[in-house]
């Protein structure tokens, strides 16, 4: 990278809004010659303030990564060849047609990775797809992360996007659970600097409180940290209702006309006091009493988890419980507590009540796993592939993904993978997935293409609008995301591999404009031609970004509100808008069928009782095995960047001074770790920040396989965490993977 003050007079500088994890932090990118040659922080970003993490900094690295394919490749007698757009779409067509047209349409499967969610046209084109290839084979990384949440919240709250964030920049007291914000950078919270916000929060004498096994860069920062055992957040969080219960500590001020079911979690609590978790939770009862008066009295309390709350055995229970004691406390929807943001790009609700939410509208071939959010689960993909019958999938799409490295039993998805008759890749690498594909579509680069964050505006902890144009034009022999998608689209639903993207563009906006001008009672009733007209000069993901703008909660509703917004008017905001603090939201946005929170779900009573039976009759004690991450990667996404894999290895296995003495351990030494699933070979690193009994190793690694092209990826390979995690083992709510808490044998 050249620095600012060699620059000359030709420089420009161009802003955008990072791409590469959940903070959305605002970059400045220097332009010379028409080429990228510095990455900054904005210090005028209405959000981020000029904060920025090395990933951040390495967008243009990635962008000009030479690893990164620029054009479709086609493999050919085992070998790569690069071909034009238009011969990969007709190999595409005569690859997955007569698997479709012999064996149907449920034998052509779709797994789609963790970037979808960081594009627009992930967000807002992937689901025209899934429509037009009227598969039951969906698939997502969201049953390796969040799923459970989702999950939670739709029974809670009726709708599974309906998510409440914690209010960091006003709360008075923060309890974290199995999150690592100070690394992760935040999820599912979207918010740039959590190291800025969270010495904010005790600067103004609030406290902070981090539950996890590991002594992370976050509870480093905290106030206290709670090394619970892996798998013990629901019992804590029980026995935490359990205090607010017994001690009257039970206030959920203005929420109490908007809850039903106090009195059933009442008693649904009762096993689990303080005492009779501690066997799950390693934590003295002592401190969960305080703790639980502590939520109750603080002037404003918000309960947080992420990953380590979801990708477990009682993931879903986990997640509901948080939004429990946020509402018993009264904490859910005020200022300082969990929130629920009003994005620009949605529609202000009003009025409570709807149809409610629910899962299993179908189940899975082989093992019966009940359908969620129109998926089913990643942990039963190889089953799917792998058994003969009616509905086998025979041809997979993967988008923006790597299944090998990040899913469950990943040994067995390599396997599977390289089983397929067919396989189409939209990727930009080559890399340990894409590798078993017959065609590549790689899509431009991030600096191509426009940004705007629908997915993480719905999570962000305050209101923000920012879109970002292509900072370099993109290259005439490229495509965008959406492009590709939409022609894949046309093929699936069976116009044809010639037919163009923008037939399927003009198709799917008439359809969103015609859900709200063909509906009576609405103020653009009839108004069709008028609102295509306003928007003629767009196509893609921007035409549909500026009519769910205008169309949104600050809208200008296509000059009904004269002076609301639309995308023109957000373009003339470079540094984004700064739309204002959460507010409370409760009742318009449930969508409950009664209209009001759902406190005791079915499906969560039900399960308690596998919670409780899993208190009192523990697995017997063994080494158990949990992720982490560093803040220089994110997934396997980004293992091909030099910058960001330089340093000491980090893919190493953390373990207590006391086990590795147990256990014969040396610190650099080679320790053999095995599961129910596979084996590997990785060095210690012994080190007092892990719970005994704990082991900790990241995840997205293990890039050092035959046919990847990714030369500082295979160069620092290290291990793939996934060989370990077991496809068996899933929360039976949310069907999501249990990647943390699994046993282990280590050995020297």
């Amino acid at each position: 990278m050249t620095s600012q003050s060699n620059l000359t007079e030709d420089l420009r500088l161009a802003y955008r809004t990072c791409p590469l994890c959940e903070a959305t932090c605002g970059l400045e990118i220097a332009i010379q010659n028409g080429r990228a040659v510095s990455v900054r922080g904005d210090k005028d970003d209405v959000f981020s303030r000029g904060y920025l993490c090395p990933k951040g900094a390495a967008l243009a690295d990635l962008h000009y990564d030479p690893d990164r394919l620029r054009h479709p490749l086609i493999k050919r007698n085992g070998d790569w060849v690069e071909v034009g757009w238009d011969e990969a779409f007709a190999a595409i067509e005569s690859g997955v047609m007569p698997i479709m047209d012999k064996l149907g349409r449920d034998a052509v499967g779709v797994y789609a990775g963790n970037p979808c969610a960081h594009t627009m046209a992930g967000v807002l084109c992937l689901r025209p797809l899934f429509k037009g290839l009227r598969s039951r084979n969906i698939f997502s990384a969201s049953t390796v992360d969040q799923m459970p949440k989702h999950v939670s919240s739709g029974l809670m709250f009726g709708h599974p996007g309906t998510i409440p964030v914690p209010d960091i920049d006003r709360t008075h007291f923060l309890l974290i659970l199995g999150a690592d914000p100070l690394v992760s950078n935040g999820s599912l919270a979207t918010a740039p600097d959590w190291p800025g916000r969270l010495r904010a929060l005790k600067r103004r004498g609030g406290k902070l409180v981090v539950v996890d096994p590991r002594t992370s860069q976050t509870a480093k920062l905290a106030h206290e940290h709670l090394r619970i055992k892996p798998g013990g957040d629901p019992f804590l969080l029980m026995a935490l209702t359990w205090v607010l219960f017994e001690e009257k500590g039970v206030n959920p001020g203005r929420l109490s006309e908007h809850i039903i079911g106090v009195d059933a979690v009442r008693e649904l609590c009762r096993p689990f006091s303080p005492e009779a978790v501690e066997i799950r939770t390693g934590i003295d009862p002592s401190i969960v009493y305080r703790t639980a008066r502590e939520v109750a009295s603080a002037p404003s309390a918000a309960v947080y988890g992420r990953m380590g709350t979801s990708t477990v055995e009682f993931g879903s229970l986990t997640q509901w419980l948080i939004d429990v004691v946020n509402i018993l406390t009264g904490n859910l929807d005020r200022p300082g507590g969990a929130m629920f943001p009003t994005p620009a790009h949605m529609p202000r609700r009003d009025r409570p009540g709807g149809k409610g939410w629910t899962l299993g509208r179908w189940k899975s071939r082989v093992k019966g796993l009940h359908e969620v959010m129109g998926e089913l689960p990643v942990c039963t993909l190889c089953d799917e592939i792998e058994t003969p019958g009616e509905g086998q999938v025979q041809a997979l799409l993967t988008v923006a993904s790597n299944p090998v490295i990040a899913l469950p039993n990943s040994d067995r998805v390599d396997r599977a993978l390289a089983g397929l008759d067919f396989m189409v890749s939209v990727d930009f690498y080559l890399n340990a997935s894409t590798r078993h594909a017959h065609v590549i579509l790689p899509p431009t680069g991030p600096l191509s293409t426009a940004q705007y964050d629908v997915a993480f505006y719905n999570l962000s902890v305050r209101n923000i609008a920012n879109y970002s144009p292509p900072v370099i034009p993109k290259p005439d022999d490229e495509m965008d995301k959406w492009e590709i998608l939409y022609r894949l689209d046309m093929i699936f639903s069976g116009q044809g591999a010639l037919s163009g993207a923008a037939q399927m563009d003009d198709f799917i906006i008439s359809i969103m404009v015609d859900g709200l001008a063909t509906k009576e009672g609405s103020p653009l009733f009839g108004k069709q031609r008028e609102i295509l007209q306003a928007m003629k000069d767009l196509r893609g993901p921007d035409r549909m970004l500026d009519f769910m703008l205008r169309t949104g909660a600050y809208g200008d509703g296509f000059g009904l509100n004269p002076g609301g917004l639309s995308l023109s008017r957000l373009k003339e905001h470079p540094h984004g808008m700064d739309l204002g603090p959460l507010e409370p939201r409760i009742p318009g946005i449930l969508r409950t069928t009664s209209g009001k929170i759902d406190m005791a779900p079915d499906p969560m009573v039900t399960d308690v009782r596998r919670l409780v039976e899993a208190m009192n009759h523990p697995e017997p004690g063994s080494l158990v095995l949990v992720g982490r991450r560093h803040l220089r990667t994110n997934n396997s996404w980004m293992a091909n960047i030099p910058s960001l894999v330089s340093g000491p290895p980090r893919c190493v296995l953390q373990v207590h001074p006391d086990d590795a003495s147990r256990l014969g351990l040396a610190d650099g030494a080679t320790a053999a770790v095995k599961s129910r699933t596979g084996r590997i070979a990785v060095p210690v690193e012994i080190t007092a920040d892990i719970r005994p009994g704990v082991v900790s190793l990241p995840h997205g690694w293990g890039h050092d396989l035959p046919g990847v092209r990714m030369g500082v990826a295979k160069t620092h390979g290290g291990l793939n965490s996934n060989v370990l995690s077991d496809d068996e083992r899933f929360d039976p709510l949310s069907n999501n993977a249990v990647l943390n808490g699994i046993p282990v044998e280590v050995s020297p």
